[in-house]
């Protein structure tokens, strides 16, 4: 009886004990467990379920397929741009995750319970594995987060092996006609980055929205790899598909074009919920088949 009072104790030790995470901002302690989460950011509801943390308040629109079960079951507190105040009043969260188009929003949320940043921004890969070792931390799922990481790390050796030699590389953003080229210092650099893919244009301009190019540039730039990013599809808006905008006799004259080296990232993935580990997982599977088919 001892013994298990003991046990007991140490337990309900180890729920209390506060748990000092890494932030967007710096470290933050959270002193409890939080039994009821509300999250604003796409990238932290992908890894917290991963990790399968219940969510109790999401955004009304997730973008991404794969958290359809979050959709579902979550209660609805606003959108990642705006937070319904109501809703996460009525909800009494034990903390509210914000990141990336939400984060400016923070402030606000503090009236209704502790707010952390989560946001991944600058280091795609770098700052995803992190909040993914934070929620770890914060849930007492340590060993869970590191098998993630692990998994995650073993995908990306072998899909870095996988576009090795294959020449140089171009990502493009289109938005219906129109068409943004980002480089390895910008939004989606961390596909250069990580993979070690070598830029076909060297002096990208490093803009938030990419820099804006034409087919002419798309020709010249003569990419061995062209990595598409489709924002209507991301976003859920009607307009000129991405393959229906490169469909055209300058893009045809490129390497990638000629060799089926063409890559349709799922957008969503990449533009919304990027750096969250499902998200990371299911573009390299696209690499990794894309790099397989060829």
């Amino acid at each position: 009886m001892l013994r298990a009072f003991v046990a007991a104790l140490a337990l309900s030790a180890s729920v209390v004990q506060a748990a000092e995470i890494e932030t967007a901002g710096g470290k933050v302690t959270v002193e409890n467990v939080p039994a009821k989460i509300a999250v604003f950011d796409i990238a932290a509801i992908d890894t917290l379920t991963a990790l399968e943390v219940p969510v109790a308040g999401a955004p009304e629109k997730l973008f991404v397929d794969y958290l359809s079960e979050v959709s579902a079951s979550a209660e609805t507190i606003g959108n990642i741009f705006e937070p319904d105040f109501e809703a996460v009043n009525a909800l009494q969260p034990d903390l509210i995750i914000v990141g990336g188009r939400s984060s400016s929003q923070g402030q606000a949320l503090t009236d209704f319970g502790q707010v952390i940043d989560m946001t991944i921004w600058k280091d795609t890969v770098g700052e995803g594995l992190a909040r993914l070792e934070a929620y770890g931390e914060l849930y007492g799922k340590q060993e869970e987060a590191a098998a993630l990481k692990a998994d995650f790390e073993a995908k990306l050796a072998a899909t870095k092996a996988a576009v090795a030699d294959q020449g140089t590389a171009l990502v493009l953003l289109t938005n219906g006609p129109k068409i943004s080229a980002y480089g390895s210092a910008g939004r989606f650099g961390w596909i250069h980055k990580a993979l070690g893919l070598p830029e076909a244009v060297a002096d990208v301009e490093q803009a938030t929205h990419g820099e804006a190019v034409s087919f002419e540039f798309i020709k010249d730039a003569n990419p061995d790899i062209l990595i598409v990013i489709d924002r209507l599809a991301a976003i859920g808006r009607p307009g000129d598909a991405a393959a229906a905008t490169l469909d055209n006799a300058l893009v045809a004259q490129t390497n990638a074009w000629k060799n089926g080296k063409v890559v349709y990232l799922n957008a969503a993935d990449v533009y919304v919920a990027g750096g969250g580990i499902q998200s990371m997982n299911r573009t390299l599977d696209l690499f990794l088949n894309a790099m397989n088919a060829g």
